[in-house]
């Protein structure tokens, strides 16, 4: 047995060290491997022992992808940035007729809808490059349509479209980030860039449209600028992720005997995640903001749109702010902090009729609001296979999104009859609804943040997941 025999002098006294090689010779059959030795008869016995021994064992865990490595990523989320950016300027735009708001915010709906069932018929044919040619297609040539002024029902039946290319991009990318190392920090920043899409795009519209003198239309103009690089970049980017590279790197389960959509939702996780985002109540205040600020609050269009947009803004600082306290704190604790302080900035919204008041509390509630939809993202990419993530991430977008199409709605009807002041009741008992679910979501409670199981990883010697 060789021996080695180090000595270190330290202050007090001299001492020796001996480092024993192992008595067991690697190789399972107890001889030791010599390429001298083999020979035809031994040596495919031989490298059937080392792929066998090579073997994952039960316990090993898979090395995450990072944002700038390897180097096609640092551009492939670039992409997807600028995708949630156009995404977010869509979404943005603010009409003041209840009947347009109300349908606008529902034909959408039924894209999401069709995205959610032929996302993962897409991702396994096209991986990866079909959702980064389609989505951005179906949002430029539906710009391109409404941007000639067409008549009304052409209008709704074009953003049918551009919620299906919205429906493609937001389960795709929303997945595939939210499995990454850092993932609440990215995923941050990927939703901030959809914040910051929606705060621009009502500062442009009210630039055209008011103070250029220009009809609604002239908005999509510049929206059919933001695809066509949307399509440029996604397009380039992801070109080679096939769907035979999307379907290796995400195995199926060997036991599950249904399709990836249909194990999705016999999971329980899925339909809580769901219903999360169902009642999500951000989109439904930030499509009202204007007109309650107008009707209500008496502001002119000027503060109204400020008010709209400093909520937007709100969402944007919090996504990017608040990601790396959520690293410390853990989801489950983050948003539970954020849930509370976004009940009291509504209180205050609500209760206190002051303009001023009303334009902070708004902008703060964007703030805390802003980081619950990325950080339910990255906590179901924790709690659930990386098969599954695209089906559970599809079907919760699809299935929000009539969340998100159906509480305008209710409250553009309420608002036609007794006035858009009951948009407060509604946003209240819509974050009280949000806490219920989160505080029962099973698993959520022993997550740790990022950054704490990055120490417990160091001080392991292991590669955390």
């Amino acid at each position: 047995m060789a021996t080695l025999t180090m000595t270190t002098e330290p202050s007090s006294s001299n001492s020796n060290i001996e480092l024993h090689a192992p008595s067991t010779p690697y190789f399972p059959d107890k001889k030791r491997a010599s390429i001298s030795e083999a020979t035809p008869q031994n040596l495919g016995a031989d490298l059937e022992d080392i792929r066998q021994d090579a073997t994952a064992p039960d316990t090993a865990v898979e090395a995450l992808q990072r944002w700038n490595s390897p180097k096609i990523n640092m551009w492939r989320v670039f992409a997807t940035f600028w995708s949630f950016f156009a995404v977010g300027m869509n979404d943005g735009v603010d009409w003041t007729s209840y009947t347009v708001v109300s349908l606008i915010f529902l034909s959408p709906f039924v894209g999401y809808s069709l995205s959610s069932i032929l996302n993962n018929h897409v991702h396994i044919r096209l991986g990866q490059r079909g959702v980064a040619i389609i989505g951005p297609t179906c949002h430029l040539v539906s710009y391109i349509i409404i941007a000639i002024h067409p008549p009304y029902p052409v209008l709704v039946v074009m953003y049918i479209f551009v919620g299906f290319g919205n429906g493609l991009i937001d389960a795709a990318w929303c997945a595939w980030l939210g499995n990454m190392a850092n993932a609440n920090e990215v995923q941050g920043v990927l939703q901030a860039c959809y914040a910051l899409g929606a705060t621009v795009s009502p500062l442009i519209a009210t630039g055209l449209i008011t103070g250029g003198g220009l009809g609604w239309y002239s908005f999509y103009y510049i929206m059919i600028g933001t695809s066509s690089l949307e399509l440029l970049t996604s397009s380039t980017t992801f070109w080679k992720q096939t769907g035979a590279i999307y379907a290796a790197e995400n195995p199926r389960d060997p036991s599950s005997s249904t399709g990836r959509t249909r194990e999705a939702l016999k999971n329980k996780l899925t339909w809580i995640f769901a219903l999360f985002i169902f009642v999500g109540a951000e989109i439904s205040l930030g499509g009202w903001i204007v007109t309650f600020m107008t009707n209500v609050r008496h502001a002119n269009a000027f503060a109204s749109s400020a008010s709209a947009t400093g909520f937007w803004a709100g969402m944007t600082v919090g996504r990017l702010g608040l990601s790396f306290l959520t690293s410390r704190l853990g989801e489950y604790k983050s948003v539970i902090l954020y849930l509370s302080c976004a009940a009291i900035l509504e209180l205050i919204f609500w209760l206190v009729p002051n303009l001023i008041v009303s334009a902070v509390a708004v902008a703060l509630m964007g703030v805390f609001m802003g980081p619950m939809f990325p950080t339910a993202i990255v906590l179901v990419a924790k709690l659930l296979p990386k098969s599954l993530h695209v089906g559970t991430i599809g079907f919760a977008t699809a299935f929000g999104g009539s969340g998100g199409a159906f509480f305008p709605f209710i409250v553009g009807a309420i608002a036609q009859a007794r006035g858009v002041k009951t948009l407060q009741p509604v946003i209240l008992a819509l974050i009280v609804g949000i806490s219920v679910l989160w505080v029962f979501l099973p698993g959520a409670r022993g997550i740790k943040g990022s950054m704490h199981r990055e120490r417990e990883g160091e001080n392991e010697g292991v590669e955390l997941r």
